[in-house]
């Protein structure tokens, strides 16, 4: 288990370009502000777990990260690419799990679960309430699941299951949790609202 590695999808906290859907609730900074302490959470979550884990971030913010962040943690340039050729290229050393940081719910228990469905030589998907998923972990690389997907709809997580099915490739599911990416997401949320 100690050999997969955790990757974190995420953006710099930089007002009025993180956490848009969340501006006009929250204003610039306020979502900025959210989007900053949700990151730091989820990087605790997966150090958490004690395996090795990853940052990718556009190849512009990594110096910032860095700086933010120290430079314990590897942080990986994501290339100018749509968000499956990333994921993918993100994947291909295998076995690995990748999550993005709007997950205010996910623990270290979710990660451990798919951690061992990989063991398992299943695929580990975690679906979100909005259709997509909030995680994908991978024994092997597996392009298909990322090439011509389209990645804003709400039958990500259906059409993602439908290909793993007609391949034949073993899978699982996590449980449902939840994104923090609307205004109207912010009431489950309290205590993460300054």
């Amino acid at each position: 288990m100690s050999s997969i590695r955790l990757v974190l999808f995420t953006r710099y906290p930089t007002p009025g370009q993180a956490k848009t859907r969340l501006i006009p609730a929250l204003g610039a900074n306020g979502a900025a502000e959210l989007h900053r302490r949700l990151t730091e959470a989820t990087l605790a979550t997966l150090l958490a777990t004690g395996l090795p884990v990853e940052l990718w971030v556009t190849s512009a913010e990594v110096a910032a990260f860095e700086a933010w962040l120290g430079k314990t943690t590897p942080i990986r340039p994501q290339e100018a690419q749509d968000l499956g050729a990333r994921m993918n290229r993100a994947l291909q050393a295998t076995p690995a799990i990748l999550v993005g940081s709007d997950l205010p719910t996910l623990t270290a228990s979710h990660i451990a679960h798919a951690a061992a469905l990989l063991a398992d030589g299943k695929v580990a998907l975690g679906p979100a309430e909005d259709g997509g998923y909030y995680l994908v972990g991978l024994p092997s690389p597996m392009p298909l699941l990322f090439e011509a997907m389209v990645w804003s709809g709400s039958d990500v997580l259906s059409a993602t299951r439908h290909r793993l099915d007609t391949h034949s490739v073993p899978y699982a599911l996590l449980p449902t949790l939840p994104y923090l990416d609307r205004p109207e997401d912010l009431a489950r949320f309290p205590g993460l609202v300054a």
